[in-house]
């Protein structure tokens, strides 16, 4: 082909994408403005902390709306608290110690809305651990990362009190698994509270019957003592915490305890009930009194990313709830998953996460589901410290997946989530979408909150309970 014939057949394609360039300019929301405004506020959030560097949290040029940091400053402590008389289930013995009993120490790390002078950098550093301390291949190495957040910084009491957030991770974890969540939800006006469940941190792993057994109890003691300190004039949470709205995030294990402390009781004739000895489990069964009494009115929803215990373990369904449990939780719900999770299982056979969402018939509920993704849809990226091994690296990682990117996706619609039904907030526009991402069409339907081109392999299921549903629980 000569130059000519090549030029002139050009031409009409060069002006075909002026005119859509032109057009696209002319419509509300453009997509060069939509796709230039997150890189300005990801330049300043990066100015105003004094650090150029992207740290866990940071909004990426694709970031949904959502997902940028909120108006307050923010602020981190780390507490101990102390819950006496609890079941010592690694030392149970049939015969010689049936019941034995300890204090269980849990360390936790509060953000909140924090007042910061001028000039001193909103920045923190996080230490956590590679490792797991029951497996000597793999001995726990210290490592540190950034965090826009200032240490034990005052408050900001502005607009308190602020709904309380507890975080709950899997098994094993930590409470600085998901800093780029802790610390966006206290920018946006909570008390966001994450634990380090004992026996279960990757630097203290115990048996899997004490996670099977203290989850729960552990997210509702740690509720009780925050609202205590909210309470307290000599403490400086006094004031802040507005315990009467309060939303659990559980990842993993954390979600099979937020379930649980939502309202449905394990399942005696489920597996993992014997896999805890002395009929220990029987306080956070189905039916049992002592269960039912515990149930906190101040749990208002909660965020399951992962949630384990419905699906199989090796082909045999575990069945850790019945269909009338799950139906027993009636407050609303959100749960996040990937449709290629292999630990908590997305979907075997009818069992699995779609399984518990399907059931939760009286829970006003959503489900976000990243396509070919797995189990990591929860934790911050990797750090660099775990590049350098596999084991440590695929603890954090999503092979298919930025799990930056995931992080901005989790903070948009766990915003708009908890704003909804913690806050009140009008944000109902952004869940109830299309429920195929890429069935969208901008302009007319597409994802609310996402820039042209970004809403892309995803999945959002929602079912609302009417009221006529309602009455009966309500009538009980």
């Amino acid at each position: 082909m000569s130059k000519k014939k090549l030029l002139l057949s050009i031409i009409p394609f060069v002006l075909g994408m002026t005119f859509f360039v032109v057009l696209q300019l002319g419509m509300e929301g453009v997509v060069p403005v939509a796709a230039s405004e997150p890189l300005k506020q990801t330049q300043a959030v990066q100015a105003q902390s004094g650090s150029g560097d992207f740290i866990y949290g940071d909004p990426r040029p694709d970031a949904p709306e959502l997902a940028y940091r909120g108006a307050y400053s923010v602020g981190v402590r780390t507490l101990q608290v102390s819950n006496p008389d609890q079941v010592d289930i690694l030392n149970y013995d049939a015969d010689t110690n049936p019941d034995p009993r300890y204090t269980r120490v849990l360390t936790i790390e509060v953000w909140y809305p924090a007042d910061i002078p001028l000039g001193v950098q909103e920045l923190v550093t996080y230490t956590d651990v590679l490792g797991l301390s029951n497996d000597p291949s793999r001995p726990n190495t210290p490592f540190q990362f950034l965090g826009r957040a200032l240490r034990d910084a005052n408050t900001d009491g502005t607009d308190a009190p602020y709904p309380l957030v507890i975080v709950s991770h899997g098994y094993p974890g930590s409470r600085h698994m998901m800093t780029y969540l802790t610390e966006n939800l206290a920018s946006k006006g909570y008390i966001v509270v994450s634990i380090d469940h004992t026996e279960s941190t990757f630097d203290n792993v115990g048996d899997f019957s004490s996670t099977l057994l203290n989850r729960s109890l552990d997210q509702l003691f740690v509720l009780d003592q925050m609202a205590q300190m909210g309470q307290d004039s000599g403490n400086f949470l006094y004031g802040l915490v507005d315990a009467d709205h309060t939303a659990i995030i559980g990842y993993s294990m954390g979600g099979y305890g937020a379930l649980n402390s939502a309202g449905a009781g394990y399942n005696p004739s489920g597996a993992i009930y014997s896999w805890v000895p002395g009929d220990h489990l029987s306080v956070r069964a189905e039916g049992s009194v002592t269960y039912t009494a515990s149930l906190d009115s101040r749990l208002k929803a909660i965020v399951a990313c992962a949630p384990w215990g419905q699906g199989s373990f090796y082909g045999f369904p575990l069945q850790t709830w019945t269909e009338s449990a799950l139906a027993d939780i009636t407050i609303p719900s959100m749960f996040i998953v990937g449709n290629r999770d292999d630990v908590a299982i997305y979907d075997d056979g009818g069992w699995g996460v779609r399984r518990i969402f399907s059931d939760t018939v009286n829970s006003d509920r959503y489900m976000l589901v990243y396509q070919n993704a797995l189990h990591n849809i929860a934790p911050n990226p990797p750090p660099p410290e775990a590049e350098a091994s596999w084991p440590e690296y695929e603890r954090y990682s999503e092979p298919a997946w930025s799990n930056a990117r995931i992080n901005n996706i989790n903070q948009h619609f766990i915003t708009a989530f908890l704003g909804i039904h913690l806050k009140g907030e009008d944000y109902e526009s952004y869940l109830d979408v299309v429920p195929m991402s890429n069935d969208g069409v901008w302009g007319v339907d597409y994802w609310k909150g996402f820039t042209n081109r970004t809403a892309l392999g995803m999945q959002m299921e929602a079912h609302h309970v009417s009221i006529m549903t309602y009455l009966p629980l309500i009538m009980k």
